[in-house]
């Protein structure tokens, strides 16, 4: 059996605060393998976007190990992150904040190519730009057009060609179309899946949006103030969800119908405080079915079936 292209080990990411440290990533694992698709979802101030941050080292982590494709990437020297960057990229949010406004589409995509010196030739380096242009469906009208001349499909498009442009195997995809009109949304994730499957490409997929993240991933995990909640393969997941966080959640998608109706499941009660969180359930205040003891212990992510972990006292 292969190894997976990423493993995420103990993974710790804490802020410090005037009231103490904020515990954004709170000893999260996982693993990704070769050519699929990990989906993060969780309501904002999750910790999903941080965690992805981290995995780059876009962020420093407080804690744990990330192995890249057998590298470590927390060991990596300055010039050894430089070289791992044509390996690993990100796909931001916002395609309007990540972009120079003074960069036309064109040198928007040719700087990381010129920056890691994948090409020096400058003809080859244009060829090269309006190869990717072309790959990502910009017309070439648009290599001298600047970011605020175009809509925000167009510009998502751009980052999507810039973080291609070093050849990367593997893309932190941070949110990537919720900016984005849901016509809009719809292309720029077939043309992520048509170019996973053209160029082998693995991704962590970042969202708030549940129907998305079905669509589009092999596998979902879900976070709720820092920690891992649940794992599993999408299917299983939307079908038989274990924690009561994520059958929560999976009740707030609409169904469009009159008749079929899903029961909406309210959660109720405090947010805990991800600033020194007490040792207990961080879901424990809104769950329906918590009990005294998830009040004083943490729950530890356990496997209850193939490929399926869930951290819930009611699995032990």
């Amino acid at each position: 059996m292969s190894k997976p292209l990423l493993e995420v080990q103990n993974l710790v990411k804490y802020f410090p605060t005037k009231k103490g440290k904020l515990h954004a990533v709170d000893d999260v694992s996982f693993t990704i393998d070769r050519g699929r698709t990990l989906g993060v979802v969780g309501e904002s101030g999750c910790g999903k976007s941080t965690t992805g941050r981290v995995i780059l080292r876009l962020i420093e982590p407080t804690s744990g190990s990330i192995i890249f494709d057998g590298t470590d990437v927390r060991g990596l020297s300055a010039d050894g992150l430089r070289k791992m960057r044509t390996r690993m990229q990100i796909i931001f949010q916002d395609p309007f904040s990540s972009l120079n406004p003074r960069m036309t589409v064109s040198q928007a995509i040719e700087e990381p190519i010129r920056l890691h010196g994948i090409i020096t030739d400058k003809r080859e380096r244009e060829h090269r730009v309006l190869e990717l242009m072309e790959t990502v469906g910009l017309a070439p009208r648009l290599y001298n057009t600047y970011p605020h001349e175009l809509d925000g499909g167009r510009r998502q498009r751009i980052g999507i060609a810039r973080a291609l442009a070093v050849n990367p195997e593997f893309i932190v995809c941070d949110e990537p179309v919720s900016a984005l009109d849901v016509s809009i949304q719809a292309q720029i994730l077939n043309l992520m899946e048509d170019l996973q499957e053209q160029l082998g490409l693995t991704y962590m997929f970042i969202t708030h949006d549940l129907s998305v993240v079905h669509h589009f991933s092999d596998d979902i995990a879900v976070m709720y103030l820092g920690r891992l909640l649940e794992k599993a393969p999408s299917d299983q997941l939307f079908q038989n969800p274990a924690h009561p966080y994520t059958e929560a959640l999976l009740s707030a998608i609409p169904i469009p119908s009159l008749h079929n109706r899903r029961q909406r499941i309210l959660m109720k009660g405090e947010i805990t405080s991800p600033v020194n969180p007490p040792k207990a359930c961080r879901f424990a205040n809104r769950c329906p079915k918590a009990t005294d003891r998830c009040f004083n212990e943490e729950p530890e992510l356990r496997e209850i079936g193939p490929g399926h972990m869930t951290a819930c006292f009611l699995y032990e």
